[in-house]
């Protein structure tokens, strides 16, 4: 961001581990508050994963975000879950919780059809001999078999404002994003929006669809032999993974600068 010109501010939601436990919207309410009062004219919001999933439902709510990447999101928002060590599992669902909240009420979610232990013990035995570093496709397959998505737990994404840019791939081994991309577009379609938007769902790309630009500064040597050790795709598949990262980067780079000017 700081190349492009862009003041950037990262939230976490936790010091220690990535557990999403309510997570209060309010602390992005803030984060934009902020910025605008330290000599920001307009406010952008990005993120991949779980965090692609936060950045959507934060757009939907905030009309200052004038400008949402959400990177291999889901259409909808998902139980709360926390990481660390219990009973030789190292994430578990937390029955009650959302993964986000809004004045102190948790957000309709998605629950997980598998409690703890069993939750970890199917993501153990998917990435068992998978050649990913891990597998949760089946989390969310089979949760979403167990009954339909009520409305409330859909994001609202025809309610974003400005630039939207909806990114995912078909090789996700966490979960369906290359699915999700698709649902999200044919919901802008097929209702009034409030966004110019683009929703790309690639046949590779991995977990990770990500600028290439962007893991370059990451990883500026190995970064396909990083790829590929983490995501069975990554090998099978490394120059097709690597164009999609470098079709990302285009995308977002044009999506970026012409917010910017405006």
């Amino acid at each position: 961001m700081h190349k492009n010109g862009v003041d950037a501010l990262c939230i976490s939601p936790g010091e220690h581990d990535y557990s999403h436990v309510n997570c209060p919207l309010e602390r992005i309410d803030t984060a934009i508050e902020w910025l605008l009062a330290h000599g920001n004219r307009k406010v952008g919001i990005m993120g991949m994963s779980t965090a692609g999933m936060e950045a959507l439902v934060a757009a939907s709510y905030f009309p200052d975000i004038t400008l949402t990447f959400g990177l291999t999101p889901s259409d909808f928002v998902w139980q709360g879950f926390e990481q660390g060590k219990r009973d030789g599992c190292r994430e578990w669902p937390v029955p009650g919780a959302s993964t986000l909240s809004y004045r102190g009420e948790p957000l309709p979610y998605m629950p997980f059809v598998y409690e703890h232990p069993t939750y970890w013990k199917k993501v153990e035995e998917e990435t068992k001999g998978s050649g990913d570093f891990q597998r949760s496709t089946w989390l969310f397959i089979d949760s979403e078999k167990n009954r339909e998505h009520p409305e409330d737990e859909m994001i609202k994404v025809e309610n974003i404002r400005g630039k939207l840019v909806l990114v995912g791939a078909d090789d996700d081994s966490f979960w369906e994003a290359g699915k999700y991309v698709r649902r999200m577009d044919q919901r802008l379609k097929s209702r009034p929006h409030a966004c110019d938007y683009e929703a790309v769902a690639y046949t590779y790309g991995t977990h990770f669809v990500l600028p290439e630009s962007m893991l370059r500064l990451a990883l500026p040597v190995g970064l396909k032999l990083v790829m590929r050790f983490l995501f069975h795709s990554a090998r099978e598949h490394a120059d097709e993974c690597e164009a999609t990262r470098i079709d990302i980067d285009k995308r977002l780079s044009a999506a970026l600068h012409e917010w910017l000017a405006v």
